[in-house]
């Protein structure tokens, strides 16, 4: 039985678009799991001054993975692709979110989903829009469309 999973991605280091087409790739390549589909890339302000634009972009996935199964397997991706932990929101070669698991709400310590901060990311909410239908709720009962006018498309460039 499979899952659909919606992953965030950003980059703000490296050629960020390159980390997201090789994080896409890398998506596709995870044991019991297929790339499904990917928004359109994204720019956006980082949340702290001072830091590069970021490029995003969301991903579907059908997974056979349990969700902390493939929370490490995304980590894994990260590194693989030279992702250094040194600050909270800090640069990032690579960053991969479980955004949505399914119908799933978890509250976990290392997992928390949907995504505890997506209802006011504009990176977050605009791609994952291009995936799912105009009347998709979230799996705790919020409808994206409400999401959507809540959070203005501001300083967000479609690529």
């Amino acid at each position: 039985m499979t899952t659909r999973a919606y992953i965030g991605l950003g980059s703000n280091l490296d050629a960020p678009a390159e980390q997201l087409r090789n994080a896409l790739q890398a998506l596709d390549q995870l044991e019991d799991t297929r790339l499904v589909a990917a928004s359109a890339l994204y720019t956006s302000d980082s949340l702290l001054p001072g830091q590069p634009r970021y490029t995003n972009a969301v991903a579907a996935l059908d997974t056979a993975l349990p969700p902390l199964a493939l929370l490490d397997a995304l980590q894994a991706i990260e590194n693989d692709q030279g992702r250094v932990r040194l600050e909270r929101w800090g640069p990032r070669t690579l960053d991969l979110d479980i955004l949505l698991f399914g119908d799933q709400v978890l509250d976990e310590p290392r997992l928390k989903v949907p995504h505890y901060h997506m209802h006011a990311r504009p990176f977050v909410l605009y791609p994952l829009a291009e995936l799912v239908p105009g009347d998709f709720r979230l799996a705790d009962g919020r409808v994206l469309a409400q999401l959507l006018e809540e959070c203005p498309f501001v300083g967000l460039e479609r690529l």
